[in-house]
């Protein structure tokens, strides 16, 4: 009985998802030009099947049969990826790179948001245990078999240890508790819960790693295991399971994958994938030279701006371009301000520093929203590719709360603000209520150009209130430290990636010990104060967990949504349309607003 329930509550959540996705119909943007939606004129294949040959489990794909050979060229912006290990990747490049090496036990289907068997060759549910059947015979990319012994390597000696990037851990903690893992035999293991957890199926999608290549490095620590399959590493020693074998890495300018002969998925001649020989990352500084390097033909796919929209739409016909619209950004952009007001191990408060005093003040950071011309960046900047965003949800989420209507820039709303706070006026600078000046600054990561250009502009709006704001751009490794360990920061501008479908993968931002909780972060050197508010996000994240439909976990993740927007530790800016152009050489593109553009790399090939 109790399986029949899980299975049901799995279909029904499948069915809430498409009826909750936003339709992506036909547009006009306010760059005048009727932009498609991904849904037309696309002949979308049947889902994957299980296939036996051999003795091998083999995923089979259902997309037409394509050209073995080839390559394709894709570009990232910054400086290229900071790590290849899966388990550690911190930043939006590397966590891409370390995916097209390594696969989990199930992933999400790209247009229903199903989860289903990757790694694994199927799944049940019965009660509290999640029973785990792999497939069996595929291998690594050094012809070592993938067993359970793999995957209880992965999830016990890293995941459940907090080894590099610790957020899988936090969403798997159930009222402090991680779940149990055994190993059943060779291809089998089963995961038992606490208690009912409805995120579970899609922690699932960790990747897992091949314990006898991982192992030695693991066993000596978290300083070490850090440091494993950095950019120096040699490519021919990385063991990897997924569709590409790193080939080549240099720094700076590309990173060169090829096809990894021991891939588990066939085609349906029953030949193994991918199609292409080689996938290329070039490693573009900034946005202008993306865009030149398409414009030359050196990248095959390129995401477009809000500038570069009516322009590329006017020459599809002509080009050996597509354009699709891919819906709202499934990530967010965002100011996060430092409300970290440190205790020593005595709890006794250290000595509030006067920034200290402003961005803890609820009517200083209720100032800085009401200040801010969303409008005129979604405008200027997004060139009208984009929608005002007021929530911690991305604009195609199943659970955006859509009673949050947020509002335009103003500036008496955020003077009225300040006044209640005692803050005062004397020539058109901003003094707090003990004299001193209001100056802080804020930060971004150097080279995304979006994010400068948002810079400038909540500079120029700041300063309409008296604020002096020192406008930095830095490198993205010295941000990320800044955040998460110096706390040496006043205010920054960044973006998150997300998902669309489950709030539960946010918990590392808001739970108040997550490893994401920018805005207050603990560490060892100090506990942190902890706002109310922040307790009651603690508790709807273990509550929202535990309720196994969408009716019940609805209400709960809008509350956290109101949190948020009431408090402002952090402040939403915009979300970007996401609008691709890909070559037309390109074949097997099944686009889809969940997924994006290139999900199947293994799939597609070049004419």
């Amino acid at each position: 009985m109790k399986k029949l329930f899980s299975i049901i509550f799995i279909l029904i959540f499948i069915l809430l998802f498409l009826k909750a996705c936003i339709k992506q119909d036909s547009s006009e943007s306010s760059c005048g030009c009727k932009i498609h939606s991904v849904r037309e004129n696309i002949n979308y294949p049947d889902k994957n099947k299980n296939v036996v040959l051999n003795g091998i489990d083999y995923l089979q794909s259902q997309a037409p049969v394509g050209k073995f050979g080839g390559q394709v060229v894709i570009s990232t912006i910054g400086e290229g990826p900071k790590t290849f290990n899966p388990c550690n990747t911190k930043d939006a490049t590397s966590a891409t790179m370390a995916g097209i090496l390594y696969e989990g036990l199930l992933t999400t289907e790209p247009r229903t948001g199903e989860v289903v068997p990757q790694l694994a060759k199927s799944f049940e549910i019965i009660g509290n245990d999640y029973i785990i059947y792999l497939r069996k015979g595929i291998k690594w990319s050094d012809n070592t078999p993938i067993t359970a012994d793999d995957v209880i390597y992965t999830y016990n000696d890293i995941v459940f240890k907090g080894l590099g990037n610790p957020s899988t851990m936090d969403a798997m903690m159930i009222e402090g508790n991680l779940p149990k893992l055994t190993k059943v035999d060779d291809y089998t293991v089963k995961f038992t819960t606490s208690k009912p957890f409805a995120p579970f199926l899609r922690q699932l999608t960790y990747p897992i790693v091949p314990k006898h290549y991982f192992k030695p490095y693991s066993d000596k620590g978290a300083s070490v295991f850090n440091a494993f399959l950095n950019p120096n590493t040699n490519p021919k020693t990385i063991v990897s399971n997924g569709p590409f074998k790193l080939k080549e890495y240099v720094a700076a300018q590309r990173v060169v994958f090829e096809r990894n002969p021991n891939y588990y998925k066939i085609n349906l001649e029953n030949k193994r994938l991918p199609y292409i020989d080689k996938l290329i990352y070039l490693i573009v500084g900034d946005t202008n030279n993306e865009i030149l390097k398409f414009e030359a033909g050196e990248i095959d796919v390129i995401g477009l701006k809000g500038d570069s929209v009516a322009r590329y739409k006017s020459r599809e016909n002509s080009s050996d371009f597509k354009v699709y619209n891919l819906g709202p950004d499934t990530g967010t952009l965002f100011i996060t301000i430092n409300l970290n007001k440190r205790t020593d191990k005595n709890g006794k408060p250290y000595v509030q520093t006067k920034k200290q005093k402003w961005f803890g003040d609820k009517n200083f950071r209720e100032a800085i929203d009401w200040a801010i011309d969303r409008k005129n960046m979604v405008q200027n900047i997004a060139f009208g590719v984009a929608e005002p965003l007021f929530t911690p949800e991305s604009l195609n989420s199943i659970y955006l709360n859509k009673s949050i209507k947020g509002h335009e820039k103003n500036l008496a709303k955020a003077k009225e603000a300040l006044n209640k706070s005692g803050f005062k006026f004397r020539n058109g600078i901003l003094y707090d209520s003990e004299g001193n000046r209001v100056e802080f600054d804020l930060y971004t990561n150097a080279g995304n150009l979006e994010r400068e250009s948002l810079g400038v502009m909540i500079k120029q709006d700041l300063e309409e209130l008296g604020m002096k704001v020192n406008f930095k751009p830095v490198e993205f490794n010295s941000l990320v430290n800044k955040l998460t360990n110096t706390l040496d920061w006043d205010m920054v501008i960044m973006g998150l990636t997300g998902s669309p479908l489950e709030p539960h993968d946010g918990k590392n931002v808001w739970t108040s010990n997550g490893s994401l909780h920018m805005f207050n972060m603990r560490n060892e050197k100090a506990e942190s104060y902890i706002f109310p508010w922040e307790q009651e996000l603690d508790k709807i994240f273990e509550e929202g967990a535990l309720k196994l439909t969408f009716e019940e976990r609805k209400p709960i993740y809008d509350r956290y949504q109101e949190i948020i927007y009431e408090e402002k530790p952090i402040i939403y800016l915009y979300s970007p349309t996401r609008i691709s152009a890909i070559r037309k050489k390109i074949k097997n593109v099944f686009p889809t607003p969940l997924s994006g553009l290139l999900y199947n790399l293994d799939e597609i090939w070049v004419d």
